[in-house]
């Protein structure tokens, strides 16, 4: 089968060539078993949307919370989900998933970058997907805040031992199912949803392929900046990650076991998914003008922080997507940009391979990085209180 565009230029071709081992190529019938799941959604969190509905207002959403801490017995629908994501699957590691957290946290603030660079800009790709991004109209009209909550989520289910049960990832991760759940009842609505084209909304495909961007392409993508993990590093993170998807409900046949599953599912969904058209476009402005936002209101020095900042995450993500795919996006081209980040991927790449040589450094960096993280979600509190339970998301779906 010919490449997808995705693995034709830019990063992910390099990948093919220095990180990834083996043929990763699909074939007609795993694309065929692919595309039977664009048609499959979330069961049990669909019923307790549903079972929601029928409630007085705001009282299931109660008892979902009450149910998240323990403190409500349960029964109908909401029994069933609790039933399902509190039967902890045979496979989970308690040890690799720690490890696994330690490692994205040692990133630090710089985790950030291919998370908006790399994971959200190269799921605007996925033009099916964006569908129900563009349907709610947030994503595009509250950009800045919708890449704020993404952040905080993304730091609560990966940090250290917050995945337990009862924990604050743990909540997250059930919370944004129930989020994808209210989306999928609004979209399922609306008369003018094309299920020929775009298949069934928030489907079992489309959250895989996000658990993917937040998972093997956040590890690529912090290599491509000079971060190093071992094997049993990225092992450990994909495991972490393949935790969170069971969490959040996608079927275990599309839940990757390594490294290598989870490459060759990548390129299956480059191949069938991955096809960008004008929404792509729309939310990719959308995120260009949120990371120009950063210089509003401070005057002329606002005005360069505003220019570096898209110059600087604009690159990245060319960097990664490659020439056709952010042409097709209208990311600004800056050779300058690129070329300064490329130079602090060295630096980085050196100071990485130090590290690894000095005892107590990896478990320093560990740290540094946590107290970078923690002082974020401070600053992002204070400034945008975002909402931790996605109530508003739920309303507003």
């Amino acid at each position: 089968m010919d490449e997808p565009e995705l693995f034709r230029q830019g990063g992910f071709r390099l990948a093919q060539r220095l990180f990834i081992e083996g043929d990763i190529r699909g074939d007609e019938r795993q694309i065929a078993r692919i595309r039977e799941f664009a048609q499959v959604q979330d069961r049990l969190a669909d019923d307790v949307v549903a079972w929601m509905a029928q409630q007085p207002k705001g009282h299931g959403r109660r008892l979902f919370e009450d149910a998240l801490r323990g403190d409500a017995a349960v029964d109908g629908p909401l029994k069933d989900f609790f039933d399902q994501v509190d039967a902890k699957p045979y496979w989970v590691d308690d040890e690799r998933i720690e490890r696994g957290a330690k490692a994205i946290t040692r990133a630090g603030l710089l985790g950030l970058f291919p998370l908006g660079d790399m994971s959200l800009m190269g799921g605007y790709l996925a033009s099916r997907a964006t569908k129900s991004l563009v349907g709610t109209g947030e994503i595009e009209y509250q950009a800045t805040r919708r890449l704020v909550e993404t952040a905080a989520w993304w730091i609560d289910v990966t940090t250290p031992g917050a995945l337990k049960h009862g924990g604050k990832g743990y909540a997250a991760a059930l919370r944004i199912r129930l989020v994808h759940a209210h989306v999928r009842a609004a979209m399922n609505r609306r008369e003018d949803w094309d299920y020929a084209a775009w298949d069934r909304p928030v489907n079992q495909v489309q959250t895989a392929g996000t658990l993917l961007l937040f998972s093997l392409v956040y590890v690529f993508g912090t290599q491509l900046l000079g971060l190093r993990y071992s094997a049993r590093e990225r092992g450990d993170i994909l495991h972490l990650w393949r935790y969170i998807g069971w969490l959040m409900g996608v079927d275990d046949e599309l839940l990757p076991t390594s490294e290598e599953d989870a490459w060759r599912l990548l390129w299956l969904l480059a191949a069938t998914e991955f096809i960008p058209d004008d929404d792509s476009k729309r939310l990719a402005k959308a995120l260009i003008e949120a990371n120009a936002a950063v210089g509003e209101g401070r005057g002329a020095v606002g005005k360069v922080l505003s220019h570096v900042s898209v110059a600087v995450h604009s690159s990245i993500s060319r960097l990664v997507l490659g020439k056709t795919n952010a042409d097709f996006l209208g990311l600004p081209n800056d050779p300058v940009a690129q070329a300064a980040i490329v130079a602090v991927a060295g630096v980085n790449f050196a100071a990485e391979t130090v590290r690894r040589f000095i005892p107590g450094a990896t478990a320093l960096q560990e740290r540094i990085g946590q107290a970078g993280r923690r002082g974020y979600v401070k600053r992002l509190e204070k400034i945008f209180a975002p909402d931790t339970t996605y109530a508003q998301h739920m309303r507003a779906a």
